[in-house]
């Protein structure tokens, strides 16, 4: 195994460990309602990871095929535009992370680090391809393989978030349609 793709699943595990050990804070925390706001930034972020991550799968692609830099400058400057949008999303969601509930919280903790390594390793096939893209032709492999990781990473786990919330959702209106007791933190009525 190479080293960036050794980098890339440690960084992918530690984002992980220090997700499970924020989780146990939801079951503490006192009931905060979703953040209508958030939740639909969140589902925006989702859309536009859905887009980084095919962009990214289908620039790793050309390195089986015969295609021209060109192709592969004009793939990565897509790709940079989709993670820059992403960004702008993630800003809006860090903006609006005072009204989010505890899970909400968490889900955008959770994008910060993701993105800040997406933008890294495409910054590095940027700068691969601006220099000399035929000398070191697994490295530049690498990083396509590594923005392909982790915008599908990222990309599933903002929908695994959404996915989350429509259901807490649904939950909640069958509970009141039932009128079952409300759930207190820590106990049941």
């Amino acid at each position: 195994m190479n080293q960036y793709k050794l980098i890339a699943r440690m960084g992918t595990s530690a984002i992980l460990v220090a997700g499970f050990l924020t989780a146990s804070s939801i079951a503490n925390a006192t009931d905060v309602p979703d953040s209508e706001q958030v939740s639909k930034l969140l589902s925006e972020a989702r859309t536009l990871a859905f887009q980084v991550k095919e962009d990214a799968v289908t620039m790793e692609s050309y390195t089986r095929m015969n295609v021209s830099w060109e192709s592969h400058a004009a793939a990565i400057n897509q790709i940079r535009e989709h993670v820059n949008a992403l960004g702008r999303q993630v800003t809006k969601l860090n903006g609006a992370k005072g009204a989010a509930s505890p899970w909400q919280k968490i889900a955008i903790d959770r994008i910060n680090p993701y993105l800040d390594e997406l933008g890294g390793y495409t910054a590095a096939v940027i700068d691969h391809l601006n220099g000399t893209p035929r000398h070191n032709m697994e490295e530049y492999k690498d990083y396509l393989e590594a923005n392909v990781d982790y915008s599908s990473d990222l990309a599933a786990m903002i929908a695994d978030f959404v996915d989350y919330g429509n259901a807490k959702q649904r939950m909640e209106r069958l509970s009141a349609k039932l009128e079952l007791p409300a759930k207190k933190t820590g106990q049941t009525k």
